[in-house]
C-alpha cells in the first residue's frame, strides 16, 4: 500500500474528526447561548431567578398539572403548573406526559362549552377559557419556550373602560380570588387576555398587584411560547351582585353572596394603596354632586347645587370623572354626608361612601327606576349601611332628546318613521335585554332639568334631618349554634294515648351574645310519612300530646332562632319511642 495514500486517509480521517468535533461545539455553544437568552427573557419578566434547563426538563419530563375547584364551568377556578401559551396560535396549551395531571378529567365535556369562564360575568360566551393538548414529546418541534417564573392570575376584564365594570366584574373578584390562594399575593403578577386595550382606569388594575399587569398583545414580545411555571386561571364570582340582562333583563343576582363588609374591606385596601387616609379628613360635613360632562347631562346643575346647599345647610361640591384625579374622588366620597349623581357607571363609588350617608340616584325621563337597580342593590347591601334614594323626571318637558345621534349614543334616525314616533311618544322603556335596545339608548343619552322641588320632597322623605356619616359598630347579623344535648322521653297512657317530653340546652354561642329574642322551632315526624308537626317554642323543654300515637316511632328536629329571622341549624335528629 502507498504510504502517501495510507497518510492522506488518515489525515483526512483527522480532519474528519476534528470537523465533527467543532461541529458539536457549536451546536452545544448555540444551545448555551439560546439558554442563555431565553433565561434572561424569562428574567426581564420578573427579578425571580430561575433555572431554565432544569425548568425545560420538568416540562418535557412532567409535563402540565391541572387540579380545578368547583363543580360547574361557572363556579370554576383552576391552578395549573406548566400551563403553556402559544403567541402565534394566540391558545394556551396542555402538554401531556406520564407525569402529568388533569383534574377534572372532562374529556369532551371540556367543550360544553368550556372549561371555565376567564371573567366573573357567568356564562358569557366572549369569556370562556379553554386549551389544546400536545404530548410533551411535540415540544422538540416547537419554539424554545419562554419560562415565566412569576405566579400568575390569568382573567379577563369584561369592559374596562367602564367604571362599573371594572369595579363589580374585575378589581372586586380579582381581589377576592387573590384571597383565596396564598401564593396570589402582591407578588403574583395579573395576566388580562380579553384583548383590550389598557383603558382609562388601567392605573386601578395596578393597585391589585407590585407587578405590572401584562395585556394579551405584550405577551408576543415576550417570545413565542411562553410557559407559566404556576398559574391560576379564573375569577371568583362570590362577590358580584348584579346580572346585567344577557339572558333576562337585568337586575340583582338571584343569589348574592357578598355583604357590605366584604365591599368595605376592599374599600380600605384600595384606599391604603391610593396613600388615602383612613380618618377623617376634615370635620366639615358636605355633600358631594356626581357631574356628567359629556352626555345624560343635569341641565340645571348650578341651580341644583344651590338648592341642596340651602336645604341641607351644607357645603355642595361637585366632581367629575373627566375633571377631577380618581384619589381626589374617593377621599371627597369617603368623607361625605350625601351623594347625588344621574343614573351612570360613575354611581359604583358610592361603594367608597361613609356608614350612615346618603345616595340619592336621578333617572331620566321613561326610565322606570325599578328597572335599572345596580346602585340600588349596591347600597342596600347588609353592611353597608347606606340610605338610598331614586327620583325619577315624570315631566317630558324637562328632557333634551337627541333622535339624530349616532346609534350607540342614543340615536333613533337609522329606524324607520312610525318606531322613532312610537319611542318619542312612549312613557316607559320596557324591560329588555342587554345591549342594544334602541329605546333604552335613547332615553338614557337625554339630558335632563331636574325638577327641584319634586327632588327635595323625595329626599326629604327618607332623610328627615341633617344628613351625615354615622360611626356605627359592626352590625352583622350572628346566628345561633345547634342546640345542645337533646332529650326525649315518652310516656303512655293506655293504648290509644302517648306523651313526648322533649328537652334541650342552649346553643354554646347564646351564653356570649346579646340577644332580643330567643325561640325554637321543634319539627316532630312520624317515621314513614311524609308530613311533619311544626312547633315554635320559647322554653327548653315541651312535653307534646298532641297527634302522639303510643308504640310509634318518631323523628324531632330542634332548632334555635333569634330575633325571629335568624335562623340556626338544626341539631342531629332524635329518634323517639313512645
Amino acid at each position: 500500500m502507498n504510504i502517501a495514500a495510507v497518510f492522506n486517509a488518515l489525515l483526512v480521517s483527522v480532519l474528519t474528526a476534528v470537523l465533527w468535533k467543532y461541529i458539536k461545539l457549536r451546536e452545544h455553544a448555540f444551545m448555551v447561548e439560546e439558554e442563555l437568552v431565553l433565561t434572561r427573557q424569562s428574567q426581564e419578566l420578573s427579578q425571580v431567578q430561575i433555572d431554565y434547563h432544569a425548568a425545560l426538563q420538568a416540562l418535557v419530563e412532567d409535563g402540565t398539572r391541572m387540579v380545578c375547584t368547583g363543580r360547574m364551568h361557572t363556579d370554576r377556578i383552576c391552578r395549573f403548573e406548566s400551563l403553556c401559551y402559544s403567541t402565534e396560535a394566540e391558545e394556551f396549551v396542555y402538554f401531556h406526559s406520564n407525569s402529568s395531571v388533569m383534574l377534572p378529567n372532562l374529556g369532551s365535556r371540556r367543550f360544553q362549552p368550556a372549561l371555565l369562564d376567564l371573567s366573573s360575568v357567568e356564562d358569557h360566551n366572549t369569556q370562556y377559557f379553554n386549551f389544546v393538548e400536545l404530548p410533551a414529546a411535540a415540544l422538540k418541534f416547537m419554539p424554545k419556550p419562554v419560562f415565566v417564573p412569576d405566579v400568575a392570575l390569568i382573567a379577563n376584564r369584561f369592559n374596562p373602560d367602564n367604571l362599573m365594570h371594572v369595579f363589580h366584574d374585575d378589581l372586586l373578584p380579582i381581589y377576592y380570588t387573590m384571597q383565596q390562594f396564598s401564593d396570589l399575593d402582591l407578588e403574583a403578577r395579573l395576566f388580562f387576555m380579553e384583548g383590550w386595550s389598557e383603558g382609562v382606569h388601567f392605573d386601578l388594575y395596578k393597585l391589585l398587584s407590585n407587578k405590572q399587569p401584562l395585556l394579551r398583545e405584550q405577551l408576543k414580545t415576550l417570545g413565542r411560547l411562553l410557559c407559566f411555571t404556576k398559574s391560576y386561571v379564573g375569577l371568583s364570582k362570590i362577590t358580584t351582585w348584579y346580572q346585567y340582562g344577557f339572558v333576562q333583563p337585568q337586575g340583582p343576582k338571584a343569589n348574592i353572596l357578598v355583604s357590605g363588609n366584604e365591599i368595605r374591606q376592599f374599600t380600605k385596601f384600595m384606599m391604603q394603596k391610593l396613600n388615602i387616609s383612613l380618618e377623617e379628613s376634615s370635620s366639615e360635613e358636605y355633600i358631594v354632586v356626581f357631574s356628567r360632562t359629556i352626555n345624560r347631562l343635569i341641565l340645571n346643575e348650578a341651580e341644583l347645587i344651590l338648592a341642596l346647599a340651602q336645604e341641607f345647610q351644607m357645603k355642595t361640591i361637585t366632581v367629575s370623572l373627566e375633571e377631577h384625579s380618581f384619589s381626589d374622588i374617593v377621599q371627597l366620597i369617603s368623607n361625605a354626608s350625601m351623594l347625588v349623581s344621574m343614573h351612570g357607571a360613575q354611581l359604583v363609588m358610592s361603594l367608597f361612601l361613609p356608614r350612615g350617608a346618603t345616595v340619592v340616584e336621578l333617572f331620566p325621563y321613561a326610565i322606570n327606576p325599578e328597572h335599572y337597580t345596580p346602585y340600588k342593590t349596591l347600597a342596600t347591601l347588609p353592611g353597608m349601611d347606606l340610605q338610598y334614594i331614586a327620583w325619577q323626571n315624570t315631566n317630558r318637558e324637562d328632557t333634551v332628546i337627541y333622535p339624530d345621534r349616532p346609534w350607540d349614543q342614543g340615536g333613533i334616525a337609522h329606524l324607520d318613521k312610525a318606531e322613532q314616533e312610537r319611542i318619542i311618544k312612549s312613557t316607559e322603556v320596557p324591560r329588555h335585554l342587554c345591549c342594544r335596545n334602541p329605546e333604552w339608548l335613547f332615553r338614557a343619552y337625554q339630558d335632563t332639568k331636574v325638577n327641584i322641588p319634586s327632588l327635595i320632597h323625595v329626599i326629604r322623605q327618607t332623610v328627615k334631618s341633617k344628613p351625615g356619616p354615622k360611626k356605627q359598630k359592626w352590625s352583622g347579623s350572628l346566628y345561633p349554634g345547634k342546640v345542645r344535648d337533646a332529650k326525649c322521653q315518652a310516656s303512655v297512657q293506655g293504648t290509644s294515648e302517648a306523651k313526648l317530653a322533649v328537652s334541650w340546652q342552649i346553643p354554646w354561642n347564646l351564653k356570649y351574645l346579646k340577644v332580643r329574642e330567643v325561640k325554637y322551632e321543634v319539627w316532630i315526624q312520624e317515621q314513614g310519612e311524609n308530613t311533619y308537626m311544626p312547633y315554635i317554642l320559647s322554653h327548653q323543654n315541651h312535653t307534646f300530646s298532641e297527634n302522639i300515637k303510643p308504640f310509634t316511632i318518631y323523628l324531632v328536629w330542634i332548632r334555635c332562632i333569634f330575633n325571629k329571622n335568624l335562623l340556626g341549624p338544626f341539631a342531629d335528629v332524635l329518634l323517639c319511642s313512645t
